[in-house]
């Protein structure tokens, strides 16, 4: 049932009226006061007014702020305490309007104000409510040392409670603003890993198919073998896509990013990558080692080969054989990940052409997911002209 504009309740009007109860309250007794106190009275009643109104309203208010407004009410309490002409009765009534709006200021220049802002504002605010007895402790004849000590102590306990109450909330509040950040951070990570592990090594195949589908001599066979290969690599690609996509929508969240794939998927990999003309691959997947990692480990495990089959296509283009053995350590604790090529002849396919500068950070992400499981990854030369990674990951 839909509600009538010209019925529906101003809810930015109903949020003001305590503070316009709020500033009439402290107005109200100013007529019963003496005519010749008129002014006093009405100075002291602003004060409060002001106090409690910027306690209430919503900040910004326009262009007015929070902070603007937290310390013009202080500035204008601290000065009515060193230049109030008045009797010294009146502040008597009106100082616990003005203290309490002070507190409520304080309460929220502490907890929403900038950094930059919240110890000099709430500081200078925690200030007026403390020093505010004097107003009229002072100002009375013969009162003695008693009543202004007294009365600046008993406004500093709830000045330090509502100080530590906002505080605590600000800390908290802070926290909670750097986990949803971290976790936002995560999954940004976690789908640039998918885009890099699965989407970039299937356009990186795709690529290369295309760029050896134009040398010269190919037959109608080896061209629709070609297209085949094409498709499936693009159908793979699009399937990871849709994953990374559907784990960014609000009803999914970060749980469901991207596929978990692990050391017993290797060997279709592996063979996928010797399917598509490259290098002949094989893999030697010790049954045992799969038992051995964490599915998080799996997954590390699984990108480094990945990682690894790719840039044989991009930077070794005459390998000749890839190989990936998966073993247990041999004190049983851990698995051992090796991927390498032997090299080969002068390039016997195309190179990947790509832009200067592009790439270069596959291996280094890698490495820190394989040292945050307590592993290590290194690479290196392999023989005469090869290429070898390692990666080793520690047991459950």
């Amino acid at each position: 049932m839909r509600t009538d504009p010209m019925t529906r309740p101003d809810r930015s009007r109903s949020r003001r009226w305590p503070a316009v109860t709020a500033t009439l309250l402290p107005l109200a007794p100013v007529a019963l006061a003496h005519p010749g106190d008129h002014a006093a009275a009405l100075l002291l009643a602003l004060t409060a007014a002001i106090a409690a109104v910027v306690s209430l309203l919503p900040w910004p208010l326009g262009r007015v702020t929070l902070t603007t407004a937290a310390g013009a009410v202080a500035g204008a309490s601290l000065l009515v305490d060193l230049c109030y002409p008045g009797p010294y009765r009146l502040p008597a009534f009106w100082a616990p309007f003005e203290w309490l709006g002070l507190l409520g200021v304080l309460f929220r220049a502490v907890r929403r104000l900038p950094d930059r802002w919240v110890g000099p504002i709430g500081g200078l605010v925690a200030l007026a409510a403390v020093v505010l007895p004097l107003r009229f402790a002072l100002r009375t004849p013969q009162g003695g040392a008693a009543g202004p000590v007294g009365g600046v102590l008993f406004c500093l306990l709830p000045v330090l409670g509502v100080a530590g109450a906002s505080l605590y909330l600000r800390v908290l509040d802070a926290r909670r603003e750097r986990a949803v950040a971290r976790a936002r951070r995560e999954q940004r990570l976690e789908v640039a890993r998918g885009l890099h592990d699965f989407v970039a090594h299937e356009i990186t195949g795709i690529v290369l198919e295309v760029q050896a589908g134009q040398l010269p001599g190919q037959d109608a066979e080896e061209t629709a073998a070609l297209l085949r290969r094409l498709e499936e690599a693009g159908l793979r690609a699009l399937d990871s896509m849709d994953e990374m996509v559907g784990a960014l929508r609000e009803d999914q969240g970060a749980a469901g990013t991207t596929r978990r794939l692990g050391l017993a998927d290797l060997p279709e990999l592996v063979a996928r990558f010797g399917t598509k003309g490259g290098p002949r691959a094989t893999v030697d997947l010790a049954p045992e080692a799969v038992g051995l990692l964490a599915a998080e480990a799996q997954a590390t495990a699984y990108a480094v080969v990945l990682e690894a089959l790719t840039n044989v296509r991009r930077h070794a283009p005459q390998a000749t054989e890839v190989t990936v053995r998966v073993a247990p350590e041999p004190d049983g604790r851990g698995v051992r990940v090796t991927v390498g090529d032997t090299g080969g002849p002068a390039a016997r396919r195309p190179r990947l052409r790509r832009r200067p500068g592009a790439g270069g950070t596959g291996l280094a992400g890698l490495a820190a997911r394989a040292t945050a499981h307590g592993g290590t990854l290194t690479s290196g030369p392999l023989g005469p002209s090869g290429w070898q990674v390692c990666c080793t990951l520690p047991g459950r």
